[in-house]
């Protein structure tokens, strides 16, 4: 049976009682804030590591496989260009197919070789340009004798430039085409890339949330200490709140900046495609020029800026802190001088 309470000890139950409320109130505190900065920061590291390996996966392996594709392209439509000019022109009898026929051709070979290593179609896309390989040197073996072996013979002449003209450009089996399917899935993949998906906007919905929480959480906490434990400003809960309202801000600043240069390089890659599609061949030299400027300027678009590198790391030791400041805040509290202070 508890002994009921005399004039001496009513004030003391009254205090513990007070007391043991308090310190629920503190735990309580203690354990949201540990969990938010948790599930925020493993969310905010993962989302914006995403971001960044997008922007490097575009900055080394999509763009410049869609602009191998479009230079490959326009090189052998103007390598073909050149060698029938030649023969139009009758300097084939002196010099073949011509300097600049080697040239383009030249081109487009060291075009295909890079596009091995840079394509992002996978296995089917180095099917393709092994096929694409093969058709090459079957259109060699035709357009070369049409600009050399047969120039005295005008049959057999226009008999190859259209068997090479056919295996550059034949609907679904040609050289070009062939490319176009795969610039196709490309393009596909590319946007895939530079787009923030409905998993990658969760994560940072859920990152920001969380921060959003743990920040009450941490003003709540500063003002029980004050109200109910008799504390000023503690500095460890101070620190961890600036901290949270740092890894909301500067993070998210970073990935906006990295998703506005993979929009501008989204776009640019897209006028390339549609410059490449254009087959006139009375402005192939214009086309390759636009191609290889504004794949420069793409280049440049995409170099990552240091801050938005280091960025990470910055935010891996904030989010460090922000797991280590509360339980060094409130544990003192909670272990130190809580029950002489508390209630």
């Amino acid at each position: 049976m508890t002994p009921r309470p005399t004039r001496w000890t009513r004030p003391f139950r009254a205090r513990r009682r007070t007391g043991s409320r308090t310190r629920r109130l503190l735990e309580l505190h203690l354990a949201v804030a540990l969990l938010s900065a948790l599930v925020s920061m493993t969310a905010l590291l993962v989302s914006y590591r995403e971001v960044q390996n997008a922007a490097g996966e575009m900055r080394t392996h999509a763009a410049p496989a869609v602009q191998g594709v479009a230079s490959t392209q326009l090189a052998l439509l103007r390598a073909h260009h050149e060698a029938v000019t030649s023969v139009g022109s009758g300097i084939d009898r002196v010099v073949g197919a011509g300097a600049r026929y080697e040239a383009q051709l030249a081109a487009a070979s060291q075009g295909l070789s890079r596009l091995s290593d840079v394509q992002i179609d996978g296995e089917r896309g180095r099917g393709v340009l092994a096929t694409v390989t093969g058709v090459l040197t079957s259109y060699g073996g035709s357009i070369t004798p049409g600009t050399t072996t047969y120039v005295d013979d005008e049959l057999m002449q226009g008999q190859k430039l259209a068997e090479a003209a056919r295996q550059l450009d034949r609907p679904g089996t040609g050289v070009v085409p062939r490319l176009d399917v795969l610039q196709h899935h490309q393009m596909q993949r590319m946007a895939r890339i530079s787009t923030l998906g409905p998993l990658q906007l969760t994560g940072w919905a859920v990152a920001e949330l969380g921060l959003l929480v743990l920040a009450l959480t941490l003003l709540s906490s500063l003002w029980l200490l004050r109200s109910r434990c008799g504390r000023s400003l503690d500095p460890w809960l101070l620190a961890a709140l600036l901290l949270t309202v740092a890894l909301a801000v500067v993070p998210l600043r970073a990935t906006v900046a990295t998703q506005e240069r993979l929009d501008t390089a989204r776009h640019g890659l897209a006028a390339i495609e549609d410059r490449a599609r254009d087959h006139d061949r009375n402005h192939l030299a214009e086309a390759q020029s636009f191609v290889t400027r504004t794949s420069f300027d793409l280049r440049d678009r995409l170099a990552v800026e240091s801050w938005q590198s280091w960025t990470y790391y910055g935010a891996l030791g904030a989010g460090t802190l922000i797991l280590l400041l509360p339980v060094a805040g409130l544990g003192r509290r909670l272990n130190a001088d809580y029950y002489w202070r508390a209630g």
